[in-house]
């Protein structure tokens, strides 16, 4: 380090000050103070070195084998770190107090002490998917990985950790209010909080639902929306929490309540399609767990079939140029893929490259998009049971995505591009 051969005297003597880092491990820190000031006799620093050996050898018979040089080494270090997380977390960085705790207690129940610390931090919740939950094969490998870790990378990931737990305990109440089980959460691969906004979203919209067991399905739902829908309902200011919430977990759920808010004004708003809202694919869908049921989507398709033939016509079937321009491929994907080229002027494709797709939102950004093409060709191509659908679920990506897409701000289309392969069909 070379310092300035005349110092600045207009700056605070404390800024001209050599502030020295001291690197050195907690546990060497406290066993240095303790000697200092008499806290750690010889016979204390006696026995301690007598057990420190046998940790090491213990550690790394633990991690691999007590017979390699590196192994023993590398224990060493844990040992070390282990030893320090424990007296950093019991004493608050606290040099007198982690020297009593060393003075007071053994070497390797220190070590022990570090040890069950991250046992406990890898037992919680790593993810808030319960299709995630049960895999507790890698504990050595993450406890490896983790009594090397510092203290500061330890609080940090024991208070994510905490709040994954919380969600997951708030979402598995509120599930069991509806009498629906955990099991059937993994199944499912719910989302903790997905479940959370849920269950508040169907206290605000059938409170007495959760008495009756009755967690939604997506027609289910629709049902209930469009039922609130003809009544005119205005959306709520605020929410109110299910009665007996544990209050522990009273915050976390307090926390989803502003989102669930935003999305019920949506909901309840007559001028939004609601089939497309809830599209398997849409965002609004991703924020939320709705249950399966294939019979009620079975009879929801039928009763729209009778509904077109009560005027004694059959449904118009698709046209030549559908057939020509699908291919068959009539997912959500592919279809949004082919209405964005159609109202962007570009050539009728349900695939796009990366190359392709960069193409189409530099084009749509110079020449802009005209979402009622779209609509004439689905009128004019689509089959007549589904066309209904097809225009709801475009008029729902258009307001979703139409500002994405023409934002002049994302120079690089980073953003576009994410929304298209998030929504159409884009190839790798």
């Amino acid at each position: 380090m070379t310092l300035p051969d005349t110092p600045n005297t207009d700056l605070p003597a404390a800024t001209n000050a050599l502030q020295l880092h001291d690197a050195r491990p907690f546990f060497e820190k406290a066993l240095v103070h303790g000697v200092q000031h008499g806290i750690l006799d010889a016979a204390r620093l006696d026995a301690i070195c007598t057990d420190a050996p046998k940790g090491m050898v213990q550690i790394a018979r633990y991690f691999g084998s007590e017979f390699l040089r590196p192994e023993l080494e590398k224990a060493r270090d844990r040992m070390v770190n282990l030893i320090s997380l424990y007296l950093l977390e019991t004493t608050g960085g606290d040099l007198t107090q982690a020297a009593i705790s060393l003075r007071d207690h053994s070497f390797l129940s220190r070590s022990k002490g570090g040890s069950d610390m991250l046992k406990r931090l890898i037992a919680l919740p790593e993810s808030s998917n319960f299709g995630m939950a049960g895999y507790a094969d890698a504990q050595t490998p993450l406890l490896a990985l983790w009594s090397l870790r510092s203290h500061a990378d330890y609080r940090a990931e024991l208070a994510r950790r905490s709040q994954i737990a919380s969600a997951i305990g708030a979402a598995q109440w509120l599930a069991e209010q509806y009498d629906l089980d955990t099991d059937e959460l993994e199944a499912a691969g719910a989302d903790a909080e997905a479940v959370i906004r849920t269950g508040l979203l169907m206290q605000a919209l059938a409170p007495k639902a959760m008495h009756l067991g009755e967690w939604p399905s997506a027609v289910a739902l629709e049902k209930l929306v469009t039922a609130q829908r003809k009544k005119k309902r205005a959306a709520p200011t605020q929410l109110q929490l299910p009665a007996g919430v544990p209050a522990d977990l009273r915050a976390l759920m307090q926390a989803q309540c502003a989102a669930v808010l935003a999305d019920l004004a949506k909901l309840l708003d007559s001028a939004a399609p609601l089939r497309a809202l809830l599209r398997p694919t849409g965002v609004f869908r991703a924020r939320y767990f709705l249950l399966d049921d294939p019979l009620a989507e079975v009879d929801r398709y039928h009763r729209s079939l009778d509904a077109l033939q009560e005027g004694g016509e059959p449904p118009q079937p698709a046209s030549k140029t559908w057939m020509k321009t699908t291919q068959g491929n009539e997912d959500e994907h592919s279809l949004l893929t082919l209405f964005l080229c159609v109202a962007a002027g570009a050539p009728k494709k349900t695939l796009l490259t990366e190359k392709t797709a960069a193409s189409l939102v530099r084009r749509i950004r110079k020449s802009g998009l005209q979402p009622e093409l779209a609509t004439a060709f689905i009128r004019s191509h689509a089959p007549g049971a589904h066309q209904s659908d097809y225009i709801d679920l475009w008029n729902s990506f258009v307001q979703e995505s139409a500002k994405t897409l023409g934002s002049d701000m994302d120079y690089q289309m980073h953003d576009a591009l994410a929304l298209l392969r998030r929504e159409c069909h884009v190839a790798g």
